[in-house]
């Protein structure tokens, strides 16, 4: 079985109920699988060795089919566009570390373009989003929040 690092496999890194519900296909290319092996191994990897427990990925790669049909951002880095590749991450699916500890050791140790506080509130976010460029990372830290059916994004 095709790995992407060592603890998450090809089929973590693509599955999709919305893609296999609608028939599409979520498959990267060889230069997308590039970038999400620098994200896998240059912070997912790391979170695992500090935390030393499974970790929850509810979201990696996406189609640009796949990020269409959810809604998602036109330039949505989960769609792995130009040496850039973004994962959601949720320690809370698996227990013994909050989602807080992931979204502060990342700040704090480890590389990124964009990381965000997704929802919840102001202990816990609901997930971790974390970006992840070849170069220029810009360091961005926000927190998403919802004002009425809108999704805003606020500096942290």
């Amino acid at each position: 079985m095709q790995r992407i690092s060592p603890h998450i496999s090809y089929q973590e890194a693509v599955k999709s109920a919305t893609a296999i519900r609608h028939g599409i296909d979520n498959k990267p290319s060889d230069l997308q699988l590039i970038d999400m092996r620098r994200l896998a191994l240059d912070v997912f990897e790391p979170l695992r060795a500090r935390f030393n427990r499974p970790i929850g990925i509810s979201s990696f790669f996406r189609s640009a089919e796949l990020n269409k049909k959810i809604g998602g951002s036109s330039r949505s880095q989960h769609c792995c566009p130009d040496g850039q590749a973004a994962m959601d991450i949720d320690a809370d699916v698996f227990g013994g570390i909050e989602n807080r500890e992931i979204f502060e050791f990342i700040r704090d140790e480890l590389p990124f373009d964009q990381l965000i506080w997704e929802f919840g509130d102001g202990s816990n976010p609901d997930w971790v989003h974390v970006s992840l460029k070849s170069t220029n990372n810009r360091k961005q830290i926000l927190k998403a929040v919802k004002h009425g059916s809108k999704t805003l994004y606020l500096r942290y």
